[in-house]
C-alpha cells in the first residue's frame, strides 16, 4: 500500500490551527482587542462632547475597517483611533499604507450611500494614551 503524504494545503491549515496557538499570545491578542475597543469608546465619547454625531463604529468595507464615522454639520469625518503607551508612539502608528486603506474604505462607504455624496469628507486621528485626555488631530491627512 502506498504511503500518502499530506497535501501542502493540509499542512498549511494544520499550521494555522487555532488549537495549536500559544496561549500567552492568544491572551495578548484578546487584551489588545479589548484595549482597542475601550480606546474607540473613549474616542466616540470625546467626539460626542465636541458635538459630533457618531454615524458608525467599526464599519467594515471590502477595503478594511473604519474605526469611527462621525458627522458634524455638512462634514463626514472618518476617524482612525490609535491607542499606545505614549503620544509619540500613537502618532507614528498611522502609516501611509493605512492612510490609503482608510481612504479606499471611506470611498466605498460613501459610494454605497448616495445621500452622503453631498457631504465634505475629512480624515481625523484620535490618539489615546494612559492618564491623558484624548488628542484629536483634525484633518490629519488628505488622500
Amino acid at each position: 500500500m502506498p504511503v500518502r503524504l499530506p497535501s501542502a494545503r493540509a499542512a498549511i491549515s494544520a499550521a494555522r490551527d487555532p488549537k495549536d496557538k500559544n496561549p500567552a499570545r492568544a491572551a495578548r491578542g484578546r487584551a489588545n482587542h479589548a484595549a482597542g475597543l475601550r480606546a474607540e469608546t473613549w474616542a466616540a465619547l470625546w467626539l460626542g462632547l465636541h458635538l459630533y454625531a457618531i454615524v458608525g463604529r467599526r464599519v467594515k468595507t471590502k477595503a478594511g475597517e473604519i474605526d469611527l464615522i462621525a458627522r458634524r454639520g455638512n462634514t463626514l469625518v472618518f476617524v482612525e483611533v490609535k491607542a499606545r503607551a505614549g503620544l509619540d508612539e500613537a502618532a507614528e502608528a498611522l502609516g501611509a499604507y493605512q492612510q490609503a486603506r482608510l481612504a479606499r474604505a471611506a470611498a466605498l462607504y460613501v459610494a454605497a450611500r448616495p445621500a452622503l455624496h453631498e457631504f465634505n469628507m475629512r480624515f481625523d486621528v484620535i490618539l489615546i494614551t494612559p492618564r491623558r485626555l484624548p488628542r484629536h488631530i483634525v484633518d490629519a491627512w488628505r488622500p
